[in-house]
């Protein structure tokens, strides 16, 4: 259903990716948008401002204003905040997986001051990361004085989402305006609204979303980032430079060989269908118009690392099955040579590494997140071994 007039959508994270995809998105089809951001010259800029542009760059692209937006400083005002959400039709997010804590404590607080004659609020977490909404629907839960019997719940519909659009590093003195790559996806979980599923051109809408955020996840996700500790090491500085680099491009197409085989034996997908998307993809990476960087795509490796993410989800999953996964562990291990002194997770994993109290396979667990005995924690800390001499 369209929003009423004056519907409002709170959006966390007045970033690039809030700005240049999710707010974008919200302002067409018809919302005021909330931002909320604790970053002071951000949300300053924002308020004073009466539109943006996101500027698309690639085949069809076209420039979109954005105006009819607010800017709120999470920080400085929290009640104001608060009270967003407590009236909003829609709250969003593209914040960072590990924000999501942070933010959850505003939602509840929304939630239980909403009047309960209002239509339920839909909650969409936009990050890369599997079942987001799930991870702070858990939050929200933990910061409302019932827990989960808490009736303020009942005033929500928490849905998963997945988000993918290629959002580079922007121009300096580029100012609020963004630039993006003309393609883009955010599919959402209709199941949880019953029939009753907001409006939001652009979005697809899906009965289930695990397989569209593990396609997703396992092939833009681990192929960007691929692409971005070869091309690191490569020398490369950006993106389309790296994935022309022949031996980058086969460590690519290596890995997504792996996640490929992986996806279409779980899902059931087409093979002649992903095979499709796969190429697709790689183009968007070719592409020439984004100024996207390698040090911008690698950035917080320990995250990308993780038990949940894009590397060790599926490697672990397919190492499980009784198959070593030589790519995506060759992947692993160029990242932990991502030696980048102005990313703070870089900075820590070089520590990390260094740290001769700590066993290869110490470090493998800690990294991962795997037990020792996993099978992808001994071939892993080969590569961790690698790293350190």
């Amino acid at each position: 259903m369209s929003p009423a007039p004056g519907s409002t959508a709170v959006h966390f994270g007045a970033g690039n990716i809030g700005r240049g995809f999710v707010g974008l998105l919200l302002h067409e089809a018809g919302y005021d948008v909330v931002f909320s951001d604790v970053n002071a010259e951000l949300i300053d800029s924002l308020a004073a401002a009466d539109s943006y542009t996101v500027h698309e760059v690639g085949q069809g692209a076209q420039d979109h204003e954005v105006t009819r937006f607010t800017a709120l400083n999470s920080s400085a005002d929290p009640a104001a905040v608060v009270a967003a959400v407590a009236t909003a039709s829609i709250v969003t997010c593209a914040v960072g997986p590990n924000v999501l804590r942070f933010i959850a404590p505003a939602i509840a607080e929304g939630l239980e001051a909403r009047d309960a004659s209002l239509p339920k609020v839909a909650v969409l977490a936009c990050e890369n990361a599997i079942n987001a909404t799930d991870r702070l629907e858990e939050f929200i839960v933990a910061a409302l004085p019932g827990g989960d019997s808490d009736p303020a719940l009942a005033k929500a519909v928490f849905a998963n989402t997945a988000v993918d659009r290629i959002v580079p590093a922007q121009e300096p003195g580029q100012g609020l305006d963004v630039t993006v790559e003309t393609y883009f996806e955010w599919a959402i979980d209709r199941t949880p609204f019953e029939g009753s599923e907001p409006e939001i051109p652009g979005v697809h809408w899906v009965d289930g979303l695990e397989a569209s955020i593990e396609r997703k996840l396992f092939t833009v996700n681990t192929g960007h980032a691929t692409t971005a500790y070869h091309g690191f090491l490569a020398g490369a500085e950006k993106i389309s430079d790296a994935i022309a680099l022949p031996a980058v491009r086969e460590q690519v197409e290596a890995v997504l060989g792996e996640t490929s085989a992986f996806l279409i034996a779980k899902h059931e997908l087409d093979a002649n269908d992903h095979a499709a998307y796969v190429s697709a993809i790689i183009a968007r990476f070719e592409n020439p118009h984004l100024p996207d960087t390698v040090t911008r795509v690698g950035r917080q490796p320990l995250r990308k690392l993780s038990r949940d993410e894009r590397f060790v989800s599926p490697g672990a999953a397919i190492a499980e099955q009784g198959t070593t996964p030589e790519a995506i562990l060759d992947a692993m291990g160029a990242a932990l040579r991502f030696d980048f002194p102005e990313d703070d997770q870089s900075v820590e994993l070089q520590a990390l590494l260094g740290d001769e109290s700590l066993t290869d396979v110490d470090v493998a667990t800690r990294i991962t997140g795997l037990e020792a005995e996993h099978p992808l924690v001994a071939p892993f800390a080969e590569r961790v071994a690698a790293a350190r001499s």
